[in-house]
This record gives C-alpha cells, structure tokens and sequence, in this order.
C-alpha cells in the first residue's frame, strides 16, 4: 500500500499544471458551496437572535383595510384610545406600547442627519428588551407632559459624527428644528432587516403627535402577552377589544391585522434556509464539472500510461493493485482541491463579512461535509478510469504505441 501510494503521488506531482487544472472544479465547486452555507448559517443565527431579542409573546397590531357594504374603503386608522382599551382590565395581555415613526432631519452642533424617530410609551423598552447604559428612560408622567426628551439608540451619536452616543446624555439637539434634552442611550441591539434601532431616537408618544408629526394616529400597537401559553388567548382577547372600539359587527371583516412576530421570523428563518440549499445546490454543480473533469484526465492518464500498467502487472502487480493506484491518484486531486476550496471559501466568508458587514458563520458540520463530498466525488469518478486500468491484459498494455 505505501507503494501503491508513493507512485500515485509521482504521478499527480509529474504533471503538476495538468494536475492543478483538474482541481480547479473542485476548488471553486468546495469555495462556492463553504461561502453560501456560511452566508445562509449566518442569515439563521441572525434571525434566531432578532426572535430572542423580540421575544416569542410579543403580538403587533397594525390597521388594515377598511370596509364597507363588503368594499374596501381606503386605509384604516389607529389611535392612541385602541392602546388604551387594551389595557383596561386584561386578562392574557401583559403591556401595550403603541407606535408613531417618521424620518426627520436631527441636529447637533454643526452635524445634522436624517434619522427615524419613533415616539412611544415606556413600557415599549420592556416589550423590545431594550436596556438603557447611559442615563435613563422617560417617564408616564414625561409623556402626559408632553416633554422634550429623547433616549438615542447605540448607534444615532455616531450618525451625527460622534464617537460615542453616551456623550450627548444632558446635550440638547434639534429634531425637526425643536430642541429636545438627551436623557439616555440604549444598548446595541443590531440591524432588524431594513430598519435598525440602533440608529433611531425615541421621544414620548404625546411628544411626537403633538408637538413634531402633528397627528393623534399611530403606525402600530406592540402587546406582549402574559406568556407564550396564552399568545392565542390574547390574540382573541385583541380582537375582541378592538372589534368593540371600532364598532364593528361580528360579520364584519376586521379593519386591524395582528401579527405574531414569533411566528414572521420563523417564516423569515425557513425562506433564508430554503434560499441557502438552493445557492448551495447551484454551487455543488461545480463540483459535479469538477468531478467529471477529473474523469476525463484519469481516462487519459490511463491511456497514456498502457504500457506502464502492462509492466507492472508483468512484473506481479495485481489488478487490486491497479484498481488501488488510480483511486489513490483520484482521491489525491480531490482532496487537494477540497483543501484549496476550503480555505478560499472561508476566506471568502471572512472578506464578506468585512467589506459588506454580512453575518457568516463557518460551521464545522460544513467543513466535514465538504472534505468528505470531495472525497466521494474522487471515488465516484475515479472508479471507472480505475477499474479500465485494471482490466488491461498485460500482453496487449506492453505491445500498445
């Protein structure tokens, strides 16, 4: 066997650019295939970590389409009085905190930016799990005042040319030209799709109807209900409540949606799943090119070596013998090329989640499934040039020219 080895070695390493070209499919076909399911691995922790920093209890309540006669009628709207009924009295519903955002231009100093600013009740931090470390949160009593306060989202300082946004707690800056107080800065929470917290600012509710959107709607209702048990419970409880506020008969089409956020982003989960087998399919049919290249060259080493197979089964070697060089020689080109393609595909994840920011997570299920699928596709595709090597009559392999 260390024979058998030592010449498929010799003759991998005798033809080193032939050898290298024969790789190449395998090389690209093991980095295409490592960099996307690094991509999607990456693309699923993201959203496993959006569903346990949302929580799974937490319910959105957003207006729909209002009806009448059976035809719709436009958008519907909300109110701060839909929040209110929700939490007179509930039974499955734990805290509401309802939602009004826009984009408006912020000033500090010199600096300016045009940054989302969401204004909401206080008990919107416990719904979201959003935790303060500079300063601290506004107060009921700060939104029934109306008062100009706002707690700034990790990244909103850096948006206005700062390095830390916990140096402006207790600095004033402009929001639609109205000077509001910093009170305090929240932890980093991450990039939630299109939107980021991090870069928002957030002022009491009564605040931004009243004093910088000039509008008593609201875009959405957070509930978080009293635990993950009773999410059905109070989905009808919400229901319910609203259908009464909206004077809505039970035949009526509601003119609400409510949304499980839990149940979203493991919808958004699958997709990202079923969206990385597919790149990752596509990229395996590099590895099939791959394979069927590697067949082709050791059919031609065959060919080219008739005369050496017929000295050796001359000289003892059986077909075994034979069977087992050309395998060698196949597995060598294949693994060599995984290798290569592994560390290019991991390199590739590591520059894309340096120079476009993506999450991409190398797992080591992927490295083993890589090594052993180059390794498959050389046994696969070396059989046949073996076994023909191995068939030759020694008499014929030594008169062929």
């Amino acid at each position: 066997m260390g024979e058998i080895i030592r010449v498929a070695f010799d003759a991998v390493l005798a033809n080193k650019l032939r050898s290298l070209l024969t790789m190449l499919g395998i090389v690209i076909g093991i980095a295409a295939v490592i960099t996307m399911v690094a991509l999607g691995e990456g693309a699923q922790r993201s959203v496993a970590q959006r569903l346990q920093t949302l929580g799974t209890n937490v319910l959105t309540v957003r207006p729909g389409q209002a009806f009448q006669g059976g035809l719709g009628r436009g958008q519907a709207s909300m109110a701060v009085d839909d929040a209110e009924a929700l939490r007179e009295n509930p039974r499955y519903v734990q805290a509401v905190a309802p939602e009004i955002e826009s984009r408006f231009q912020v000033e500090y100093g010199a600096s300016n930016a045009n940054l989302s600013v969401v204004g909401t009740w206080p008990s919107y931090f416990d719904i979201n799990q959003g935790t303060v470390v500079q300063g601290r949160l506004f107060t009921d009593a700060e939104d029934r005042g109306r008062r100009r306060v706002v707690v700034l989202g990790a990244l909103a300082g850096t948006q206005l040319g700062l390095k830390d946004s916990s140096s402006l707690v207790g600095e004033t800056l402009r929001i639609r030209g109205i000077p509001f107080e910093v009170i305090g800065v929240l932890a980093e929470k991450g990039a939630q799709g299109f939107s980021n917290p991090d870069e928002s600012l957030y002022i009491p509710l009564a605040t931004a109807q009243f004093r910088v959107m000039g509008t008593d709607r609201i875009r959405s209702i957070a509930v978080q209900a009293v635990d993950e048990k009773s999410m059905d419970n109070a989905m009808a409880e919400i229901d319910l409540v609203l259908r009464r506020e909206h004077r809505l008969r039970p035949e009526e089409q509601a003119d609400f949606n409510i949304r499980d956020q839990a149940s979203l982003l493991t919808t958004m989960q699958e997709t990202t799943q079923t969206f990385s087998l597919l790149l990752a399919g596509i990229a395996a049919i590099s590895l099939l090119v791959g394979g069927i290249g590697i067949m082709n060259i050791m059919l031609v080493s065959v060919t080219e070596r008739t005369r050496e197979i017929g000295l050796r089964k001359a000289l003892g070697a059986t077909g075994m013998d034979i069977l087992l060089q050309f395998l060698v020689e196949s597995l060598v080109l294949c693994l060599a090329g995984g290798t290569l393609g592994l560390l290019l595909g991991v390199g590739g994840a590591a520059v894309l989640q340096r120079v476009a920011g993506w999450s991409v997570v190398v797992a080591p299920e992927a490295i083993v499934v890589a090594i052993a699928f180059s390794a498959s596709v050389g046994v696969f595709f070396g059989i046949w040039p073996a076994r023909r090597a191995a068939s030759l009559a020694p008499i014929e392999s030594l008169r062929y020219e």
